[in-house]
């Protein structure tokens, strides 16, 4: 029996209907993620199948005694406990068989209780054990420390943390309380990279079942086994992730395609018949024809051509009302010209983005440059180039200072050492995350002309609705927007700069997956240079060809030239020659030569044992050298790190070379 299944869903509220006719099933163990435009509806299923809302029509069924962890994409998370506390309250079942073992503890050192508290307590230790009584707290610090949460913020009362960070204290508490399933809506919107990848590592090991809504292309990729696509048409299962739910929805939308020109094409070579012979000598053929084709095509506005073409008609005949009167020759053309595509694409934008001009090969230049405000350093940059063409990511955590950077690049913050330098012929395009570069109090109309001055208000309307901002939208004032409709004017402005170099400061934010994948399209496109900061990897995954990174530890930025995927495979390098080395590390050092003079008669067959033994040690220290040489071959950022393995290099070459010179003397004797 699945975990939780739903037939024929559907909400409406008041005349409006949301979605009709969704059924599903979620598994043991599924991974399913839900996409989907804006507005269609995601967050209102998710709430349904949870409990949370009452369906219109259609029903969910749910296991028998089914625990389920729920995630709204805003936690109204409200306690007095601190974060440590509330995290500690998924383990009360715990905590109080820890005080019975106490207890019983007590007991056993009275000889009138002993027997039977020492039975209790084997019994009930065992139980306590295998359900983690003695990791829980080393969980806790585990999950908090990946979700992003400092040791000082522990003790913080859940009152005093912002809306983003009560939100990921829901996370933790609903991932220490080990559900049956997990529901996330937009799970990693208030995460950073490094916390993203330790939630994608857990729940690759999560025993549950997953339900999730997100924005995160790569996360999907990471966690999901199965996509749930949501359209105003209705719900198509794919299985696989991500990348693989966009090539099997391209191959269903050519599939799709060519049996609808091929049905047409059938049908208007039997209307061609019909049109030659319906007053002609085959009048009765024609007729009959015709009266086959009017039913054809009243069951294909039905139902669709795809059901129509695939079923059996008696089966189709009885789902849908057919007249049984016969259409006129001109009715029967008339409708088979207005036969729609069966691809439903959903709406995406349709924007262009083309620099005005060619910029200089040197675009972007820095020496010796330190980011941050007076009494507080950042993260510094020792030496930086960017050329024209090529597009940098910067990452790293939330607050390490990306925004602050791009803002120096700007000139609207000093750097407080060293020179960053634009070079010739630039444009300059800023797309700020907090969109401050809009005006509360105008309409959209009015933030068009602000960049476009000379555009008629007719052409801003069919601009704008290359935007999706159709109708009347177009006189809302920007202080009315959601997000996601700030984000796409804020772009519209954009495109209209053609600009030859582009700060993007999380360009995707907010928007829905068909429109980052149309920005991704127009970006990769784009005849100019890009410096994007993003939490979208399968953004930086597609167009980066280099990555900078801020070190908030080291306060230095590192540059790795080369594509996301490209640095995730060196870091993931880095860390496994840091456990070789580490293991080289706590084995004994080989001990110099010594000469040991014979003492018996076995001289040679000492020799002979002490020569296999130096042998064997050589071949170790060959082994451990040539660890030690691939990791300078690619030596990190970190230059203390390069001058400890360069010493260690120095004093295992030493002792190999005294290994050496006692493996020759015995040899030559």
């Amino acid at each position: 029996m699945p975990l939780l299944s739903a037939t024929n869903l559907a909400k409406s509220f008041g005349a409006v209907d949301i979605f009709s006719g969704i059924s599903l099933s979620v598994p043991h163990r599924a991974r399913m993620a839900v996409v989907g435009p804006n507005g269609v509806g995601k967050t209102t299923l998710l709430r349904i199948l949870v409990g949370e809302e009452t369906p219109s029509a259609g029903q969910v069924s749910r296991a028998r005694g089914l625990r389920i962890g729920y995630l709204p994409q805003e936690a109204a998370y409200q306690s007095d406990e601190t974060l440590w506390n509330e995290c500690l309250g998924a383990f009360d079942h715990l905590r109080l068989m820890e005080t019975e073992l106490a207890q019983l503890e007590a007991q056993m050192s009275d000889p009138r209780q002993a027997e039977s508290a020492l039975s209790r307590y084997g019994a009930l230790q065992t139980r306590f054990d295998n359900l983690g009584g003695y990791t829980y707290v080393n969980r806790i610090q585990q999950v908090l420390t990946g979700l992003g949460f400092t040791p000082d913020e522990l003790e913080f009362p859940l009152k005093q943390l912002s809306g983003g960070q009560r939100t990921r204290a829901l996370l933790a508490r609903l991932l220490l309380s080990s559900p049956d399933l997990l529901v996330l809506d937009e799970p990693t919107n208030h995460l950073d990279i490094q916390a993203v990848e330790w939630l994608e590592n857990y729940l690759s090991q999560w025993e549950g079942g997953v339900l999730l809504v997100s924005h995160d292309r790569y996360f999907m990729d990471k966690v999901a086994n199965t996509i749930l696509e949501m359209s105003p048409h209705g719900v198509e299962l794919y299985r696989g992730n991500y990348s693989a739910y966009l090539e099997q929805r391209q191959h269903r939308w050519e599939e799709r395609m060519r049996l609808f020109e091929s049905e047409k094409e059938r049908i208007e070579k039997d209307f061609d018949f019909i049109k030659r012979n319906i007053s002609g000598g085959n009048v009765a053929q024609a007729r009959g024809r015709l009266r086959r084709l009017g039913r054809y095509l009243e069951a294909v506005e039905q139902l669709g051509m795809q059901a129509v073409t695939s079923r059996n008609w008696g089966e189709v005949a009885e789902e849908v009302e057919i007249s049984s009167s016969l259409m006129s020759v001109e009715e029967a053309w008339q409708r088979i010209k207005s036969l729609k595509s069966p691809v439903h694409r959903p709406p995406a934008l349709h924007m262009k983005l083309k620099p005005e001009f060619r910029s200089g090969e040197i675009v972007l230049r820095a020496r010796g440059l330190v980011i941050g405000y007076p009494n507080k350093v950042l993260f510094k940059v020792d030496d930086l180039e960017l050329r024209r063409l090529e597009c940098a990511a910067l990452i790293g955590p939330n607050g390490a200072g990306k925004t602050t950077f791009l803002k120096t690049i700007l000139e609207r913050i000093p750097p407080l050492a060293g020179e960053v330098t634009l070079g010739a012929s630039l444009n300059v395009g800023y797309f700020a995350q907090a969109h401050e570069e809009l005006h509360p109090e105008r309409t959209l109309v009015q933030e068009i002309e602000s960049v476009a001055p000379r555009m008629l208000l007719a052409e801003i309307r069919d601009y704008l609705a290359r935007f999706l901002f159709t109708d009347e939208d177009v006189f809302k004032p920007v202080s009315v927007l959601s997000g996601g409709e700030r984000g796409r004017l804020a772009l519209a402005k954009l495109a209209l700069s053609q600009a030859n170099l582009l700060l993007l400061d999380e360009p995707t934010n907010h928007l829905d997956i068909p429109s980052q994948e149309t920005l991704q399209a127009v970006l990769a496109e784009y005849q100019g240079t890009i410096l994007l900061v993003s939490h979208d990897r399968y953004l930086i995954d597609a167009l980066a060809t280099q990555v900078w990174e801020i070190d908030e530890a080291a306060g230095i930025l590192h540059v790795y030239q080369g594509t996301y995927s490209q640095y995730r495979q060196y870091q993931e390098s880095q860390r496994e020659l840091k456990r070789q080395l580490e293991e080289i590390q706590r084995q004994p050092t080989p001990p110099a030569a010594q000469r040991t003079a014979p003492r018996s008669s076995s001289v040679e067959r000492r020799r002979q044992a002490r020569l296999q033994e130096v042998e064997a040690q050589i071949a170790e220290l060959e082994a451990q050298l040539g660890v030690i040489s691939r990791f300078l071959e690619n030596p990190p950022p970190d230059p203390l790190k390069v001058r400890e393995m360069g010493s260690e290099f120095l004093r295992l070459q030493n002792a190999l070379d005294s290994l050496m010179q006692e493996w020759e003397s015995l040899h030559n004797q």
